[in-house]
């Protein structure tokens, strides 16, 4: 009962969180003459090749962890007294992502200090994190390390206060390239004094050019066109079923491409993954389908043309 209370907190502390979330409504976003995307790339890329050849975390800790060592990641300057350690650059603990995003292939640099033992996310999926954002040049712009937040990765689509469809939720594509790098926890144990302690959850940290972050959208502490940094710890992960029809998120992405929100069988604006009738012929795709006892799901092809009844607006039921 106690982690369901906290989880509530944590899931209401999320839906005020801008530094990662996208919502159409947003306030106070300032817009400013947008760049040319590939050349933004190739600056962004030497500016985080050179923060990582600079810079260096605390992998001494992590490799012997000292007493009451709280496993979180201290990035500082290779200089003076630390101009022996090694640089994020040349650490065994890093790995390079290609991403592509809008026709421009991006490389972000994501910190596997412990990859976790638990279950790895979609890119569809909920996660709950505990993070802090910063600015190249140290400037923390949002962090809740000690209040993890519940994030929908993808977001949804559904009708906004104007009575239009709206995207709501989701992250920025960095933040959710790198999490699905990660495993949650293996398990935890509610303390008395009500925290949680959580079992060889996913500890890392990613570095982020701005076209994976927010571009030349300009937010509260953000300059656009802004590499970002997050540290992350990855502690719980839920397979997401946005529209509650029985069929995963993740399996709504019908071309495979990773991306929920060009999958629309009936063409009514509510993609898929936010549709509970996804053919749009009148019956809900929750009763086109059958899940079995456990958990493996069915999907009828009544009239044997070989599209699932659920995606099939010639069959339904009167």
């Amino acid at each position: 009962m106690r982690l369901k209370q906290l989880f509530l907190i944590c899931t209401l502390f999320g839906l005020t969180f801008t530094s990662c979330n996208k919502d159409d409504d947003d306030d106070g976003v300032t817009t400013v003459p947008e760049r040319d995307r590939g050349e933004q790339a190739v600056e962004d890329d030497e500016a985080l090749v050179a923060y990582l050849s600079t810079h260096f975390y605390n992998y001494e800790e992590f490799e012997t962890p000292p007493e009451n060592f709280d496993y979180r990641i201290r990035i500082d300057t290779i200089a003076g007294e630390n101009s022996d350690k090694t640089p994020l650059i040349d650490s065994d603990k890093l790995v390079e992502k290609i991403v592509d995003d809008e026709d421009v292939e991006y490389s972000l640099y994501i910190l596997k200090v412990r990859e976790g033992g638990g279950r790895m996310p979609t890119f569809a999926d909920s996660t709950l994190v505990g993070y802090k954002g910063e600015l190249l040049n140290g400037n923390i712009f949002d962090q809740n390390m000690a209040a993890p937040v519940w994030f929908d990765l993808p977001g949804y689509i559904t009708v906004n206060s104007n009575g239009r469809l709206a995207r709501f939720g989701g992250v920025i594509p960095g933040f959710s390239e790198s999490l699905t790098e990660f495993r949650a926890a293996t398990n935890y144990t509610v303390n008395p004094d009500n925290t949680i302690t959580w079992e060889d959850y996913g500890i890392g940290a990613v570095f982020v050019p701005s076209g994976l972050g927010y571009f030349s959208m300009g937010q509260s502490g953000i300059p656009a066109y802004s590499p970002l940094i997050f540290e992350i710890n990855l502690y719980r992960a839920l397979e997401a079923d946005h529209d509650g029809d029985g069929i995963p998120s993740w399996m709504e992405d019908l071309d495979e491409d990773e991306n929920l929100f060009n999958d629309d069988t009936d063409e009514d604006g509510y993609t898929n993954h936010s549709d509970p009738d996804d053919d749009g012929d009148g019956t809900p795709t929750r009763e086109e389908i059958e899940i079995l006892e456990d958990g493996t799901l069915v999907f009828p092809d009544s009239n044997n043309d070989g599209t699932p009844d659920y995606l099939d607006p010639d069959v339904f039921k009167g």
